[in-house]
Order: C-alpha cells, then sequence, then structure tokens
C-alpha cells in the first residue's frame, strides 16, 4: 500500500577550504513497503539545486541507497562502516564519488520515521567534505 507523505530533506556540508552550507527540501512524496525495504519518492524541485530529478530512497535493514534520475543522475549506498563508489552524472559531465559512512541512524516504518546520515565524500578520489543528511517522513492526512 503506497502512502502520501511530506518529506524534509537537510543536507549539511562541511568542506576543507569553505563555509559550511546547508540544504533543505519540503516536498510531497509517497512511501511504500516492499519485501523487508521502505521505498521514499519524490521529486526534486529548483530550490535544492538538483533541477527536474526523481529521488528513490530505499530504506533496507542495514543501508540506505539514494538514487536519482533526470537532470542529475546518481545512485549512493550509505552504509555504516563502509565506502562505496558511483558515479554522478551531473548533466556536463561525470565524477568519481565515494562514500565513507560514518554512522546511520533510522527508524523508518508504514507510517513515515526518521534517518540520519553522517558520511564524508570523497570527488575523483581526493576528499570533498564531511556531511550530514537529515529525512523526515509524515504521512499527509
Amino acid at each position: 500500500m503506497k502512502t502520501s507523505v511530506l518529506v524534509t530533506v537537510r543536507g549539511m556540508q562541511d568542506y576543507e577550504d569553505a563555509d559550511a552550507d546547508s540544504v533543505e527540501l519540503t516536498t510531497a512524496g509517497t512511501l511504500y513497503e516492499k519485501g523487508t525495504a521502505y521505498y521514499l519518492l519524490y521529486e526534486e524541485t529548483d530550490e535544492s539545486g538538483l533541477g527536474k530529478t526523481k529521488t528513490t530512497v530505499k530504506f533496507e535493514p542495514d543501508r540506505v541507497s539514494v538514487s536519482r534520475s533526470g537532470e542529475t543522475t546518481s545512485h549512493l549506498i550509505f552504509e555504516e562502516g563502509k565506502k562505496h563508489i558511483s558515479y554522478y552524472d551531473m548533466g556536463f559531465g561525470s565524477l568519481c564519488v565515494g562514500v565513507n559512512t560514518h554512522s546511520l541512524t533510522k527508524n523508518i516504518g508504514p507510517n513515515g520515521g526518521t534517518a540520519e546520515i553522517r558520511y564524508s565524500m570523497e570527488i575523483n578520489n581526493a576528499l570533498a567534505g564531511e556531511n550530514q543528511l537529515f529525512i523526515t517522513v509524515r504521512p499527509t492526512q
């Protein structure tokens, strides 16, 4: 069963040679369960800087993955204590991205919930910064 939800995503980035930055997006989405995972679907807005992009967040028992398609294409995997490599297509070219997840806390169920991910990101094998991702999902009733 699919549930209409209100999604709030807040990302915070701390770069070595720049000021810390944060972005927050609140939008409508859909949440559903399939097997042992919960899927969250929503569309990015121009305010998020990703243009017309569809995002799917998959909450599995031991990891979270974020897939984007549209103006930006990516597939990032967050698994505590592990590093995952993927490609991030920004429309004008692709970057090799490494994601090293330091901590992953989530409590997602049929009525929504929260997730918090702390990770470092490498771009082309160079540390790009320390990041935090906060996701809140609430039914729209």
